[in-house]
């Protein structure tokens, strides 16, 4: 484990941070792969649906992010990566946890598809919003980087599955698992370069963190609940609201922001605790669901 440890840190201080984006741009690809063009027919027939669900990632993840950024009154570096998560699209990860709750999958495919897809425009404009004052923000740089790092490997993953079905079904079985790695090769990538700060003073930074998560969740649910949509569609929103694609985050960090070393770090957090709140709501939905399917006590069924 320590070797591990020792190897994942020279690799942090060893290779650019244009790496880490190459190996987000892996992740982005294996999405394109994953992708159909019948994910995205949600926008036309549900078009109401797809714009709530875009507008609520867009307005409560990055506005939560500056007001804990604030509360806790975090530095430039950790102000910025905490900013940069709230601005990045949903991540796939929310897919896998809105068909674990039962939720509306194909609601949640089309709002990650269409978030990825304002993703260019908007996390670069709402990333210069909320922190350009405070830091250095390249938001013509940043576009580009998004269209380079998420969209071109998307759009590539789209063409190879035209051009060559039959290899990439194989393939796209493995990917879940390439995209796995990958991101967790990513976080420990981010985490060993920055170990020390963030053992000195990271207490913080996980705790609004781990807010900024579980607020969004909430609020997600909330804001679905107060406009009396489905439950199906309640879940997707409150998982595709909650869940980043914080990878992005850690490598646009990496980046556009060297000088900040600290800001990848709340990118690869979230990362890893927003997996793990997920598949928490994910069954606290089903589980839910078995207690009211239950028959209630005594309806019929003699007690002793």
């Amino acid at each position: 484990m320590a070797n591990s440890y020792l190897l994942f840190a020279a690799a942090a201080f060893a290779v650019p941070g244009w790496v880490v984006s190459v190996l987000l741009g892996v992740v982005m690809f294996g999405m394109g792969l994953a992708t159909r063009l019948e994910d995205f027919k949600i926008v036309f027939s549900r078009p109401k649906d797809v714009a709530v669900g875009c507008l609520a990632q867009f307005t409560i993840m990055p506005a939560l992010a500056w007001a804990l950024a604030r509360l806790f009154e975090l530095d430039e570096a950790l102000t910025v990566g905490v900013v940069l998560v709230g601005c990045c699209p949903g991540g796939t990860a929310s897919n896998v946890m809105t068909y674990l709750a039962k939720g509306d999958l194909a609601l949640s495919v089309g709002m990650t598809g269409v978030s990825t897809l304002l993703a260019p425009l908007l996390t670069p404009l709402l990333t210069l919003l909320l922190a350009g004052k405070t830091v250095n923000v390249n938001a013509v740089g940043m576009f580009v980087g998004i269209l380079w790092v998420v969209v071109l490997p998307i759009a590539l993953g789209l063409v190879a599955k035209r051009l060559f079905p039959q290899a990439t079904e194989r393939a796209v079985r493995f990917m879940p698992t390439v995209s796995s790695v990958v991101i967790a090769v990513i976080i420990a990538i981010v985490v060993s370069a920055n170990a020390k700060r963030l053992l000195a003073g990271g207490f913080a930074v996980v705790l609004v963190v781990m807010l900024h998560n579980l607020c969004g969740l909430v609020l997600g649910y909330l804001l679905a609940a107060a406009l009396r949509l489905p439950e199906p569609k309640r879940r997707a929103l409150c998982i595709e609201v909650g869940m980043q694609n914080s990878g992005l985050a850690a490598s646009l960090a990496s980046v556009h922001f060297a000088a900040y070393p600290m800001a990848a770090v709340p990118g690869a957090i979230f990362s890893m605790w927003h997996n793990v709140s997920g598949a928490f709501v994910a069954r606290m939905f089903v589980a839910r669901d078995g207690a009211s399917n239950a028959p209630a006590s005594g309806s019929g069924v003699d007690r002793c």
